[in-house]
């Protein structure tokens, strides 16, 4: 069991790892050397740049937060079972469900804007409808981010905590 465990805690380590590192030093130093080149256009290549990564790292969420299922089932099926195991089951789903909303939800609705707006859109006036937008659905994102961390650091924090 403390192989399948420690299975279990670097895979939410590499999950909640790669969202912070995406969010604090990824996104940022992405947005800083772009715009620094070219402060013109450099904020929208930015965010091109940073989409993509992004949307490639949710696909390897998927498949930690997969994998972490499974590996909790095996415990729960070789027994004894974790504690709090439909708890930690419901939150590995929610992660998931929130990373696929933003995929499939969220980051679609961004593009569009991003693709139907000359220039950048931080360039719009506050009061136009496709910047609010914008804003709305980036907060969005963030926000269901920021949820998936704490779920993640929560659900790490119960596996160093669990004996079984």
């Amino acid at each position: 069991m403390s192989v399948l465990r420690f299975v279990s805690v670097v895979l939410l380590a590499m999950w909640v790892g790669g969202l912070a590192a995406l969010g604090t030093i990824g996104a940022p130093a992405i947005f800083a050397v772009l715009e620094g080149q070219d402060p013109s256009g450099g904020r929208t290549l930015a965010g091109a740049v940073f989409g993509a990564v992004f949307s490639r790292f949710q696909h390897v969420a998927w498949v930690l937060g997969g994998l972490l299922l499974a590996v909790l089932g095996v415990r729960a099926a070789l027994g004894p079972r974790p504690r709090r195991f439909g708890l930690r089951m419901w939150t590995i789903a929610a992660m998931l469900a929130l990373s696929l909303v933003t995929t499939f939800g969220l980051t679609p609705r961004i593009d569009r804007l991003r693709e139907t707006t000359p220039g950048a859109i931080a360039s719009l006036p506050d009061a136009d409808p496709r910047k609010i937008a914008f804003g709305r659905l980036h907060g969005l994102s963030t926000g269901f981010m920021l949820v998936t961390l704490v779920a993640g650091l929560g659900l790490i924090f119960a596996e160093t905590r669990d004996t079984n």
